[in-house]
C-alpha cells in the first residue's frame, strides 16, 4: 500500500503577499544582526527601498531577493517561508 502526502497550500492576494513577504524579509534582516542601512549598501541600493519592500508597499525583483538572500547568508526559500 502506498501512501500519499497531502499539502494545502494557502494562496495569497498580492497586497497579502507582498507585507507577509516584508515581514519574513524583516525577520531575517533582524536575525542576522542587519540594520535597513547596512542591508541597503550591502546591496547598493537606497535604503528606502528596503523599508518600501519590508512594509510590502512595492514588489522587488527576483534578482534584489537573490542579492539579499546572500547578503543576508540565508537560503532564497527561507524568505518564502511564511
Amino acid at each position: 500500500m502506498k501512501l500519499h502526502e497531502i499539502y494545502i497550500v494557502e494562496y495569497l492576494d498580492e497586497s497579502s503577499f507582498l507585507i507577509a513577504f516584508g515581514k519574513n524579509l524583516r525577520k531575517y534582516r533582524k536575525l542576522q544582526g542587519f540594520t535597513q542601512e547596512q542591508l541597503a549598501n550591502d546591496l547598493g541600493i537606497e535604503i528606502s527601498q528596503i523599508s518600501r519592500i519590508e512594509r510590502g508597499v512595492i514588489n522587488t525583483s527576483i534578482g534584489n531577493i537573490n542579492s539579499i538572500s546572500k547578503v543576508l547568508k540565508i537560503d532564497i526559500k527561507d524568505l518564502f517561508d511564511f
